[in-house]
């Protein structure tokens, strides 16, 4: 296989965040946002994002190693506190200016960008009034994407509304894992509905503003199997493809959620407020796949509501990466049949996909054999997709440059760049160098 195999138009790129990547946290104008305050608690133990990987001072650099490897799309997060330090009311022009300058150094380079409007960095002082649980932030999230779109329009034309609203919601208003640490349904519940609200909400605002605009939104996607054939084990595994797969996409498609496979979930319908369900769907240009893992899922007692637990990988035996995560390279296939059976979606892109280890250094050079062949296989089954006719488009690559990996901290690497993270040099691994050559044969 060889990227010349793919079509022509084809999109190749990477993608960052900006909590991940910009650093910076607390100069040049930005406010707090939750993953600052949540990172910097003594209790927390993994690190911050509070300088990253300096990509706000090393952009330029940056970009030039993403034109050095043959890539044609560059996809980053706007942090919403560095454009309004408030959540609302005044702008920083410092802000405003930094994501003019990406995307300025992009189309000199002749790089697409494809910019993320919320990646998971909600500014503090909007969760100090409730955050995602409070339906204020339809108004809120309106101000922000209504000053995005109108600012930088006239430059980008790919737009992606929301990064993985099922991590960001369910790890950081369910379980307490992710900033901002709130825990249950009570909090849980309002959250993903007035995502959903805003999912749509943004997809409208840009439609709106931006001339010729491409937009889309992604979902954190997994293959998910039982851990048998028994009956309760069969059951447990489509009430977590329904959490995990389905909650998002079905509301966006004017599906509703999906409380046929989880019952439970009708306990949601207390935030539903007259005319939802009209503002709910939205007709988006592509959605975006981003896949990991693979789940293998049992009946449970707990949670309630879902009653279905997963099954560790480091349990079962299998391919694990440093997260411990199951590697399945075949899942992506098998995801991207799944979301190609609804009629309502028109073109898929591979928003993310990548594989983490504990990569070292030695004598200058990172041989991360492992990272190649998750992606030769990747790239195969997506291949096979497009074969198939599943309208696959792109596919980007998760990521860059190692960088600060959320709740995990900086153990786990995922770049096909090597990070030291004491000195921010950059050092392209192996897996880098393959993507090169790969790309140059187009």
């Amino acid at each position: 296989m060889k990227s010349k195999h793919f079509p022509k138009s084809f999109k190749w790129g990477t993608a960052i965040s900006s909590y991940q990547n910009e650093g910076e946290y607390n100069t040049h104008g930005k406010g707090p946002s939750i993953w600052d305050t949540f990172t910097n608690r003594k209790a927390f133990k993994k690190g911050n994002g509070n300088t990253a990987t300096d990509f706000y001072n090393n952009y330029k650099e940056d970009l030039l190693k993403v034109k050095a490897l043959n890539l044609n799309c560059f996809r980053f997060s706007i942090s919403w506190s560095r454009i309004f330090p408030l959540g609302v009311g005044d702008v920083n022009p410092e802000g405003i200016s930094f994501y003019h300058n990406i995307i300025d150094r992009c189309l000199e380079l002749d790089i697409e960008p494809w910019v993320t409007l919320y990646h998971w960095d909600l500014p503090q002082a909007l969760q100090d009034q409730g955050g995602w649980t409070n339906r204020e932030i339809l108004n809120w999230f309106e101000t922000y994407v209504e000053f995005c779109s109108k600012e930088y329009g006239s430059k980008v034309k790919t737009w992606i509304i929301l990064n993985e609203p099922m991590s960001f919601v369910g790890l950081g208003y369910f379980l307490g894992m992710h900033a901002p640490g709130k825990k249950g349904l009570k909090n849980f519940l309002p959250a993903a509905h007035h995502v959903t609200l805003c999912q749509s909400l943004g997809g409208r605002i840009v439609r709106k503003n931006v001339k010729d605009a491409v937009i889309g939104t992604t979902f954190s996607c997994s293959h998910v199997t039982p851990l048998n054939r028994r009956v309760i084990h069969k059951k447990a595994a489509v009430r977590i493809d329904a959490l995990v797969n389905r909650f998002f996409i079905e509301p966006a498609l004017g599906l509703g959620y999906p409380m046929d496979a989880i019952p439970g979930l009708n306990r949601i319908e207390k935030y539903i407020l007259p005319g939802d369900e009209d503002l709910m769907p939205f007709d988006f240009d592509f959605i975006g796949i981003q896949y990991y893992f693979k789940i293998v899922a049992k009946f449970s007692l707990l949670p309630p509501v879902l009653f279905a637990s997963e099954v560790p990988a480091v349990k079962r035996g299998v391919n694990i990466n440093a997260m411990n995560l199951e590697i399945y390279p075949k899942g992506l296939y098998k995801v991207l049949e799944k979301f190609n059976a609804y009629p309502g979606i028109k073109n898929i892109y591979i928003t993310e996909s990548g594989v983490c280890f504990e990569d070292e250094l030695i004598e200058g050079k990172v041989n991360d054999k492992n990272r190649i062949s998750y992606f030769k296989r990747t790239f195969k089954y997506t291949l096979k997709a497009i074969e198939q006719n599943i309208p696959v488009k792109g596919y980007f690559i998760w990521t860059l440059v190692d960088n600060f990996e959320w709740a995990e901290g900086t153990k786990p690497r995922f770049g096909i760049i090597y990070t030291d993270f004491k000195t921010q040099k950059r050092t392209i691994k192996k897996s880098g160098l393959w993507i090169k050559r790969f790309l140059s044969k187009r």
